[in-house]
């Protein structure tokens, strides 16, 4: 200060002075002083080199004064200028400095803030079970939580970024943190980092666990078998089932190849209707499909948004709807319904059915049609609940949404064998059957469905018998068999409008059982309920009627259980949606020697397994017209007995010739009731066409469309010769190897008979 206010500086303000003083060390040195102030006298005490001294000694006063002056000016400018300069240099460092001040709090803030939250999202980490102890209904709740907290967290990055940014900012203020708070720095970051790490690998292991263990996964599926038995997966999903003790897989559920077999003790129920019906039933039970409801079925339906009817889905899809289903099914019988084996056991029925190739994908509405059909409820109202599957916005549906109805309907009986009964897989004669009822209308309502299927067409006649079947299960007749004398009779009665009190059960029915005077072909009503006092006033007038009647009247006037589709005339074809990829069947010869193979049983379930043969043959080739009795009856002559079923299906194979032959000499009469005086020589066998009339050009078209029938009539006889040549060779084959088992039977009889008779 003394050295300052001799320049007269002490005027400055002292905060100027102190500033200086504390920067003073950042500031370049000044130049010695060459001159030396003293205080109180402003006297000035100049040191000059000697050679100047005597040169100064020899000045005058005045001269000296103007010298000093002249000095201290010069000092003076000097001085300014460095203080000017002092003073820029003093504010820019201030300036720095409260910079680098609010960047060191700002950053300091940012980072106690973002250890606070940090901190907080590891207190929630810390409280995560394992996955391995969460329970598989929860794992989809857990996912939800991690990804919400991962969404919770995302906004933290933008903190850290922030943080690393004003850590950034300080270095070109040349301003270096203390080492807590790099280390602060430092923490943040890799907490950050493990924090993602650990969100990321939780959701991974979540979202695996869900897949492989969740309801959604087939996992809880694996349970339905036992040892040696083991359910594997393919590529698309798809079940199979390993046998680890013979070393084979198959497609179906150790269980189902058990219901399959157990199906084979129902094939000695003579009617075909029955057969299938009794064997749909006891897969309905299996399946449990017995205790789903109808309005369930398509509440969850609607449920799983399964309105797309051509869309397919894949085989966890199908999981998904079937556990929804038998979830709630489980709560309401929770003794009848184990959940994963009915789950997988419906899932391998329905690929069955719908999917033999197992291309891993199902029609919507196939799935609907199958579940629907097997469920319980009033028939009307499934009849109305299949319509509505197929029908359009208007409730209504065309031919081509009634073929898809018909056509996936069908199926249930092929898969199990029995759709030659059913008038084969085609379903374009249902399908016209059905609009001839409605006099032919472009679209079919609901009432008009249930209309016709009250008629039991005979495409579908197995729903109503399935119907019938349960319904007798448990209901008992108080009155006794003509046959087995069974009584009460339970199931099925039948009695007959023949005679009086004669009443059959179930079991004598269907296996063709009658007893004296009574023939097959007499009339018999069905009841699968008691019967009441009004049922019993109505057959009693019935039996009375019938007995004035004679035999031939009962053979004129056959009835039949079922409405018949005619399959003799041509359809149009039928649009109709992809399938599912189909397993290709076996060629002609495979087929035969498959067959052939299993001649190693009885001749009677031998002759059953070609005529099933001959029916399959026919219906995979769209062939609706049988052959000749001499074909069935060649097979029957090989065998050691014929049985009456045996020539009861062959006789029924002589009724599609007969039929076409009947309805061509039809043709011919109706044609030639036609034929009046103005209509003479309407149309000549020659080819030849005269006419004459007043309505010429209706006669004309008349005769060509005559003329087109009779050429129909004519490719299909010639379709039929080919297929009778065909079935001769094959035949020849069968009968070649029932030779050869007769013989090796014969020789095996007689080499017991030498051991028997052996002396001891």
């Amino acid at each position: 200060l003394p050295r300052w206010s001799c320049l007269g500086l002490t005027d400055r303000p002292l905060m100027c002075v102190v500033k200086v003083f504390v920067l003073a060390p950042f500031l370049p040195p000044l130049p010695p002083p060459s001159l030396s102030l003293s205080s109180p006298s402003l006297s000035l005490s100049l040191s000059l080199p000697p050679s100047l001294s005597t040169l100064v000694t020899d000045l005058t006063p005045e001269e000296k004064a103007q010298g000093v002056t002249r000095a201290i000016r010069k000092q003076t400018a000097e001085v300014q200028e460095h203080w000017e300069r002092l003073q820029d240099h003093a504010g820019g460092w201030q300036s720095q400095v409260e910079r680098a001040f609010e960047r060191l709090q700002e950053l300091q803030s940012n980072m106690n803030e973002l250890d606070l939250r940090l901190a907080r999202a590891e207190e929630t980490k810390a409280g995560w079970q394992p996955v391995g102890d969460l329970l598989i209904d929860s794992l989809q709740e857990h996912i939800e939580k991690t990804t919400a907290f991962k969404e919770e967290m995302a906004p933290l990055r933008q903190d850290v970024n922030v943080v690393n940014e004003l850590s950034g900012e300080l270095a070109p203020l040349d301003v270096q943190l203390s080492s807590t708070s790099s280390r602060q720095l430092d923490d943040l970051n890799m907490h950050w980092k493990l924090l993602q790490v650990a969100i990321e690998e939780r959701l991974q292991v979540l979202q695996e666990a869900h897949r492989d263990f969740g309801p959604s996964s087939q996992h809880f599926l694996s349970t339905c078998v036992q040892l040696p038995w083991q359910r594997a997966l393919s590529q698309n999903k798809v079940p199979y089932y390993i046998n680890h003790q013979t070393q084979t897989t198959c497609w179906d559920h150790p269980k189902m190849t058990e219901l399959y077999q157990s199906l084979a003790d129902l094939n000695n129920v003579r009617f075909s209707a029955y057969r299938t019906a009794m064997k749909i039933r006891r897969l309905q039970k299996a399946l449990c499909l017995d205790l789903l409801d109808l309005k369930v079925a398509q509440s969850t339906f609607e449920q799983h948004k399964l309105t797309q009817n051509a869309q397919l889905l894949t085989v966890p899809d199908v999981i998904n709807c079937l556990t929804s289903i038998y979830d709630g099914l489980e709560h309401q019988h929770k003794d009848l319904v184990n959940v994963p084996l009915c789950v997988d056991m419906c899932l391998n029925w329905l690929l069955n059915v719908y999917d033999t190739g197992r291309s891993g994908k199902i029609r919507i509405l196939s799935m609907k049609i199958g579940l629907l059909s097997l469920s319980k409820g009033h028939l009307e109202e499934k009849y109305k609940y299949l319509f509505s599957q197929v029908a359009s916005s208007g409730d209504k549906c065309d031919q081509r949404q009634l073929g898809l109805l018909l056509h996936d309907a069908i199926q249930i009986p092929r898969q199990l064998g029995e759709v030659a009964a059913f008038g084969g897989s085609n379903i374009e004669p249902s399908v016209r059957s059905c609009f001839q009822h409605v006099t032919n209308k472009v679209e079919l309502e609901p009432r008009q469905f249930v209309d016709w299927m009250r008629l039991e067409p005979q495409s579908v006649v197995w729903l109503p018998v399935l119907h019938r079947v349960a319904a007798a299960e448990t209901a008992k007749h108080q009155a006794k068999c003509n046959i087995c004398k069974e009584c009460p009779i339970v199931g099925f009665r039948y009695r007959s409008l023949k005679h009086f009190n004669y009443d059959v059960c179930q079991s004598c029915f269907f296996s063709g059982r009658t007893a004296k005077g009574h023939k097959l072909n007499y009339p018999m009503v069905e009841y699968c309920t008691p019967t009441t006092s009004g049922e019993d006033m109505r057959d009693f007038t019935k039996v009375l009627k019938n007995k004035f009647r004679s035999k031939k009247y009962f053979a004129k006037h056959p009835r039949l259980g079922y409405l018949p589709v005619q399959t003799v005339l041509d359809g149009d074809n039928m649009e109709m949606l992809s399938q599912s990829p189909q397993l290709s069947h076996d060629d002609t010869h495979s087929r035969i020697e498959q067959y052939a193979s299993r001649v190693e049983g009885d001749s009677s379930s031998t002759i059953g397994l070609i005529i099933q043969y001959v029916w399959a043959r026919l219906c995979s080739d769209c062939v609706y017209v049988c052959v000749c009795l001499c074909v069935c009856m060649c097979v029957c002559v090989c065998m050691c007995s014929v049985s009456d079923s045996c020539i009861f299906l062959s006789l029924s194979l002589c009724v599609s010739p007969r039929t076409l032959q009947r309805e061509y000499e039809q043709l011919k009469e109706q044609h030639g009731g036609q034929r009046g005086p103005g209509s003479v020589g309407l149309w000549d066998p020659e080819g030849s066409s005269h006419p004459r009339g007043p309505d010429e050009a209706d006669l004309l078209a008349e005769a060509k469309l005559l003329r087109q029938h009779k050429g129909r009539l004519e490719a299909r006889m010639h379709i039929l010769e080919e297929h009778n040549k065909q079935l001769e060779s094959q035949l020849h084959r069968l009968r070649q190897l029932l030779h050869q088992h007769r013989h090796i039977h014969a020789y095996t009889e007689s080499s017991d008979i030498q051991i028997l008779t052996q002396p001891q």
